[in-house]
């Protein structure tokens, strides 16, 4: 059984979930030679598309997200939920599985 989904911003992640989108690694160098995509390997780097209203603790109060949409994050190279939308990837991870966020 398959789901369609139409549009990324339909999907509206529960709880303490964070829907991410890798970024894409440069094909082309800093001098202007393009990579084999062999070579080219996935970046741990993401971009925070969507979050969640966060979890809930032992006492029934809402636990704050880390992230928010927009963020730049660190993920673990394995792991997460992934969907597809058209021709795209996303992932979704919980809140505690991101690595770190990317200040600029």
């Amino acid at each position: 059984m398959s789901t369609t989904i139409r549009s990324i911003k339909s999907l509206v992640p529960l709880l303490d979930r964070v829907l991410v989108q890798r970024i894409k690694a440069q094909a082309k160098t800093q001098s202007g030679i393009y990579l084999p995509e062999s070579s080219v390997k996935e970046l741990n780097e993401a971009k925070v598309l969507a979050v969640g209203p966060g979890g809930i603790d032992k006492e029934g109060k809402r636990v704050p997200m880390g992230v928010a949409a927009g963020d730049r994050v660190l993920i673990p190279q394995y792991g997460g939920s992934p969907v597809k939308v058209g021709e795209e990837e996303y992932q979704l991870f919980r809140d505690s599985e991101i690595l770190a966020k990317i200040n600029e």
